[in-house]
């Protein structure tokens, strides 16, 4: 890759000092958001996004990401390799001031970095701290120099030059499991991450290879851009038009890209980026371009006489259903909402987005008046159908104010605070009654659903809202649904989805966890979501008995009974199958019960597969049962 002079001119003078390192390791979730699996995912992505501002600048078209059979990750690109001569604040070499001082970087004064992820200066140097050991490999200058670290301290000085025809950094490392719940990877988790970053940046190549067992190896690269990504987003839908819009433009120091397509689903997809940092909650880089939609919309149908004098403009919620879009901006000093990045906050950013895509939709939509009649069309259908789900909301919401009465339906506890309280949604009356025989009713509640709910990815809200089913959870949950949604209302703290362990038990499972995803996505961001675990077998040899939640376990019983033994196995397929005693010991007895809580670790990627497997074409989920068909456990036959 060909570099100018003033590239080149990337020195140790460029690394700033602002502080040191020991707050890290003490309260470490104030860096990276916590000690789970997105804390620990979050460190690759420090180190990734590194890489990534090197791509931004010209300087990087390659980026390896290793997952080792240790679960050590490692992280290799070809940009310029951080500089490695003498720091003038110590004499230290800048790549060890980089690793062992916080806030340290050559993005403070956007000299040698115009554009960068990774702004806070804290990345590399907080993977650092948090790792066991961290071992950073630097090719600059036709010469490759190597150094150590443990727990953030030097443990070797920075080796002496040997000769390399390479350039770039290899920093690898392995997270310190006195810090962290858990340390394994997961490919998907990061796979997601990269391809974000890939569409974003056409051309870039990032590399997953996961050498551990069964590993597998995926690159992701998208000459196609901005283009692509709208096209895979829609990949499980059907467009309102052919070819997504695409809008780019450069102004006062911000560049935007903004790709949007309209499709025949009710559900609306918009995607922040802010330097290729999925901004999750948004931000004003997404207010401007809501706000310019909303107005180019509205200008070209009554240009085009879609709208007439007297009626109202369409509002910013009619022209959400159906819209996927992407918005990513590119700026100097991006001011974020903490560590982690979830919102962009420069004020000037919304008036730029704006107008930039206020004059591109507007040309755009005069030349294709067929597509704005589309637009128009769905977006008064929508206004029409939210007016509806109100009046339904509203009639929810009485009936839930005059109490619940739904004998035969749901069991209540006792305990009337939430924080102490759970309610089991349980699939069948059979499983039903052996849930409200065998829990602690002093704080467990039972809600048991009479067969399959309505599949909420086919209909809009005011229609699942007519599902008698659908209403009883609104009710009992006593939190509302869709934009009226209020977490401080629940009247359980942990809403438990309790399913048979076979097919039509997980797609049970599915209609309901597509309904929350959609309609009561708060439940699952905040923490109050779970999947109960039942077991799959009861395996006995003489008096002894054990529960088998999976292949592995039952396998293990097997073998400790020896070849000679004679083992007794039973396939539970229902709840109902276990009498009320198993059932409370297996499952909802908190001291045994295995839960698993619901999260979203990657929204592009969760949307997909709801789009994927519940929407209407076929042909996407056909592929996608084809493509994870060996990844299949417990399979029910």
């Amino acid at each position: 890759m060909m570099m100018s002079a003033a590239a080149l001119q990337y020195t140790a003078k460029d690394i700033q000092v602002l502080e040191g390192l020991q707050a890290v390791r003490k309260r470490p979730g104030m860096y990276i958001g916590d000690t789970s699996v997105r804390g620990l995912h979050h460190l690759v992505y420090e180190v990734v996004d590194n890489s990534v501002d090197e791509a931004i600048g010209g300087f990087c078209s390659r980026i390896v990401v290793t997952i080792h059979p240790d679960e050590s990750i490692s992280v290799e690109d070809d940009g310029r390799g951080i500089p490695t001569d003498p720091h003038p604040s110590n004499g230290r070499p800048a790549s060890e001031v980089v690793l062992t001082t916080l806030h340290a970087g050559g993005k403070f004064d956007g000299a040698a970095y115009k554009v960068s992820g990774g702004l806070h200066g804290v990345g590399v140097s907080v993977v650092n701290a948090l790792s066991e050991w961290l071992e950073i490999t630097i090719c600059r200058g036709g010469e490759s120099r190597a150094q150590r670290f443990e727990r953030g301290i030097p443990a070797s000085n920075l080796s002496d030059g040997v000769t390399t025809d390479c350039s770039g950094t290899k920093v690898h490392f392995m997270p310190d499991r006195t810090v962290f719940e858990e340390v394994r990877f997961s490919f998907d988790i990061l796979g997601a991450r990269f391809r974000e970053m890939a569409f974003l940046n056409p051309g870039l190549s990032i590399t997953l290879d996961d050498r551990r067992e069964d590993g597998r190896t995926k690159e992701y690269c998208y000459e196609g851009g901005m283009r692509s990504f709208i096209e895979y987003l829609n990949r499980g839908k059907t467009p309102l038009f052919p070819d997504p819009i695409v809008i780019s433009g450069d102004r006062d120091g911000v560049a935007a890209d903004i790709g949007l397509q309209y499709n025949d689903g009710y559900q609306e997809r918009v995607f922040g980026f802010a330097n290729l940092i999925h901004t999750i909650e948004g931000g004003t880089h997404v207010s401007g371009f809501r706000t310019a939609l909303t107005r180019s919309v509205n200008e070209a149908a009554r240009r085009a006489k879609l709208l007439r004098e007297k009626d109202e403009n369409l509002s910013g919620d009619d022209l959400k259903e159906g819209l996927t879009s992407v918005v990513s901006v590119k700026l100097t000093n991006p001011q974020f909402e903490g560590q982690t990045k979830t919102k962009l906050g420069n004020s000037d950013v919304k008036g730029i987005v704006d107008s930039i895509v206020y004059e591109e939709l507007t040309a755009w939509f005069d030349d294709h008046q067929q597509i704005i009649k589309a637009v128009v069309e769905k977006a008064i259908k929508a206004r029409q159908a939210r007016e509806a789900a109100k009046r339904a909301r509203e009639l929810v919401r009485k009936s839930a104010m005059t109490g619940l009465t739904l004998p035969g339906k749901l069991a209540d506890c006792s305990d009337r605070n939430p924080e102490n309280t759970e309610v089991y949604i349980v699939e069948g009356n059979s499983a039903g009654g052996s849930a409200k025989q065998g829990r602690d009713r002093s704080f467990q509640a039972i809600l048991p659903l009479r067969g399959k709910i309505l599949n909420v990815e086919k209909a809009r809200l005011d229609k699942a809202l007519s599902n008698a089913e659908i209403r009883t959870m609104i009710q009992t949950l006593g939190a509302g649904v869709g934009d009226d949604f209020d977490t401080s209302k629940l009247r359980y703290h942990k809403v438990i989805i309790m399913t048979d362990a076979d097919v039509d038990g997980a797609h049970i499972g599915t209609l309901l966890l597509t309904f929350f995803y959609r309609y009561m996505p708060a439940l699952i961001e905040e923490g109050y979501l779970y999947m109960a675990q039942p077991p799959l077998y009861r395996a006995q040899k003489g008096k002894s008995v054990a529960y088998c939640y999976t292949e592995r376990d039952l396998r293990e019983f097997v073998q400790d009974a020896g070849e000679s033994a004679k083992v007794t196995v039973q396939r539970y397929k229902g709840l109902g199958e276990m009498n009320p005693e198993q059932l409370w010991e297996t499952t909802m007895d908190p001291k045994n019960r295995v839960l698993k809580r619901v999260e979203v670790d990657d929204a592009v990627e969760a949307d997909e597969y709801f789009s994927i497997l519940m929407g209407d074409k076929v042909e996407p989920r056909r592929d996608f049962i084809t493509a994870h068909a060996r990844e299949v456990k417990n399979l029910d036959i």
